[in-house]
């Protein structure tokens, strides 16, 4: 049967629609929406005409891409101290209830049988170290000494396969853990022959161990692992002798620790919270730091402390205090971020009020006599004119009013970031005198020029004096040279020439 269609020509052509007469009722579809949800309902019966719209002339505009505003930033809270809210905040982790209970159980269960039988039996090792074993730890170390980086590698290796648990009480990196440890061994035994002197470093050592969460039960194996580790790498140099030498001496060394740390337990914490309070920047690299411990912290004008950040836990760094004790119990630091220096930098370009940092206890032997009439010479450098600047403070509060001189040394007059603070402390105290220093070139108005220790020198000599050096390692030990050379007897020198007052 033919097609009613066109020939040539399918059925249902989109460009041909079907010719519909005209007399057919029609019948307009409602409008649908883009999205249907559910069933649709059936359409009027009878014949229905599709009308179809022209297209269109021009292709429909496409809307410019709309990126939403940004949101602003949400309103800083309320500022409040944290310790009414958490006094007991550890974020470190040792020191902790936890951290206690699981090295108490553990250490004595874990602890390494002895590399060496020393053969003579335990008694002999409870004996005071002789002249002999001196010699005998010192030969041994000076062995040892090249190739320290290995020998201490393998002695935390030891303890940490042994002892995993005190893993925690350690920085995650210890690359400056282990160079402190082979400068604590040598300083031990250079002082081996000074009694007075070996205590007083050990017991600074002891006390400031609490802070790292060090036990009792600690010492122990430690002194083992160390001995094994020294019998490794002490090479003929090592045997029963210097074994016994090294067990003596170690017992000597812990036991003045411990008794050090215990002692100071009785009367303080192993750390205090310290919030942030005011955070000032005075050059690009340089802040001062206000703090305000969580409770009374003890300390003297010249001392230091240790600090630790929540951004580098259990990483510690000294800083000298830059004021004398305050009524209102607050601490002030200067700290200079330095290359590589984890704790520094954070406090410098991270900290902010509200922050919480650990505080050791204070250490250092840099105070001033005051028992003494002689004239006081101060020499500091940099960040170092902190605690002469709280030195300065307390001399005034005694009201002696000896003479106190100031030399305050930098590379550029824009880094003496302190000076208008001791000229105003100059202006209050007439016996004070201050004298700024600027070693490097560019514009220095008002101030001298040259290397600090040297312009020191110029001025002398200065007998009769006491003196006190702050500053980095470099400066003191040529100033110390100098006040030598200038009349200033060594008894009447002080300084701290700790590393990690520069180390970061």
């Amino acid at each position: 049967m033919a097609s009613a269609e066109a020939p040539g020509r399918l059925p249902l052509d989109p460009l041909d629609p079907p010719q519909v007469p005209a007399d057919a009722p029609t019948a307009v579809l409602p409008a649908v929406p883009d999205l249907v949800l559910g069933p649709v309902a059936p359409a009027a019966p009878g014949p229905v005409r599709q009308v179809i719209p022209d297209p269109p002339a021009q292709p429909p505009a496409v809307p410019a891409p709309s990126f939403p505003e940004p949101a602003a930033p949400p309103a800083a809270p309320a500022f409040r101290p944290l310790f009414t809210d958490a006094p007991g905040l550890n974020w470190a982790g040792p020191g902790d209830g936890w951290s206690h209970a699981w090295a108490v159980q553990t250490l004595a269960e874990n602890r390494p049988a002895p590399a060496i039988d020393p053969g003579t039996g335990s008694a002999a090792a409870e004996l005071p170290p002789t002249a002999r074993d001196i010699e005998l730890i010192r030969a041994s170390l000076a062995v040892v000494e090249p190739v320290a980086d290995r020998a201490t590698a393998h002695f935390y290796a030891l303890i940490f396969l042994h002892h995993p648990e005190v893993r925690a009480l350690f920085p995650a990196a210890m690359d400056v853990q282990r160079d402190r440890l082979f400068r604590a061994l040598l300083a031990a035994a250079r002082s081996a022959d000074d009694p007075d002197g070996l205590r007083t470093y050990l017991s600074a050592l002891g006390r400031g161990h609490r802070r790292y969460g060090t036990l009792t039960g600690h010492y122990a194996p430690v002194g083992e692992c160390l001995v094994q580790a020294l019998a490794r790498y002490a090479g003929s140099r090592w045997d029963a002798a210097t074994e016994l030498a090294w067990r003596r001496v170690y017992r000597l060394v812990s036991s003045i620790m411990i008794e050090a740390a215990e002692e100071a337990a009785r009367t303080s914490p192993p750390w205090w919270h310290g919030e942030v309070v005011r955070h000032e920047r005075r050059t690009r690299d340089v802040a001062v730091i206000t703090v305000r411990p969580d409770q009374a912290y003890p300390f003297r004008a010249g001392q230091y402390t240790s600090l630790e950040t929540p951004w580098w836990p259990r990483v510690w760094r000294h800083f000298s205090f830059a004021s004398a004790p305050r009524p209102d119990g607050l601490l002030t630091f200067h700290v200079k971020a330095v290359q590589a220096g984890w704790v520094s930098n954070a406090l410098v370009h991270r900290a902010a009020p509200g922050d919480v940092l650990r505080l050791g206890p204070a250490a250092g032997a840099m105070t001033v006599d005051h028992t003494s009439g002689a004239g006081l010479l101060c020499l500091g450098g940099g960040t170092g004119i902190a605690p002469i600047r709280a030195m300065v403070e307390e001399v005034a509060e005694h009201g002696v009013g000896r003479a106190v001189e100031v030399f305050y040394g930098a590379r550029r007059a824009a880094e003496l970031y302190e000076l208008d603070g001791l000229y105003e402390l100059a202006r209050r105290h007439p016996w004070l005198i201050v004298r700024p220093v600027v070693s490097g070139t560019g514009p220095a108005e008002g101030a001298l020029t040259g290397e600090l220790p040297e312009v020191v020198g110029r001025f002398g000599p200065w007998d009769g004096r006491d003196a006190v050096l702050s500053g980095p390692a470099a400066m003191i030990r040529r100033g110390v040279g100098v006040l030598l050379r200038s009349g200033v007897p060594p008894e009447r020198i002080r300084h701290d020439l700790v590393g990690d007052l520069a180390a970061g």
